[in-house]
């Protein structure tokens, strides 16, 4: 069992509060990111019944609510360990969450041009 981090209060000293107040409008951009891809979601499964294949628009609607939990949680995630960074003066970690991210919109981006491509031929 891994062991519990301590709280950010207890480690390091406090970082210039401009640094503190840049990494939390970053962890709510990509917190807002998470919500608009939760809305398309539910918008593709809500609006669009006509438009191709169910089991596609199923599938795309699964890959963005997905998305939409991997970007919010790990958005959290990035925000923790930039903070402890900038609280014990280490160098900012890497990240993999905008390669999810684009990975992500990427597939969905194929999907949903799939799904145009198939409504306009059936039309």
């Amino acid at each position: 069992m891994r062991a519990r981090r301590p709280p950010l209060k207890t480690i390091g000293s406090d970082p210039d509060y401009r640094f503190t107040l840049a990494n939390e409008r970053t962890f709510l951009a990509w917190v807002r990111t998470g919500l608009a891809l939760l809305a398309g979601a539910v918008a593709l499964v809500s609006l669009v019944h006509d438009f191709g294949p169910r089991p596609l628009r199923l599938s795309i609607t699964v890959l963005l609510l997905a998305l939409s939990l991997t970007v919010t949680v790990g958005a959290y995630v990035r925000w923790d360990r930039t903070e402890r960074a900038l609280r014990e003066n280490r160098s900012l970690p890497t990240d993999p969450l905008p390669r999810i991210m684009v990975a992500g919109v990427a597939i969905v981006i194929v999907a949903a041009a799939v799904l145009v491509f198939l409504a306009e031929a059936t039309t």
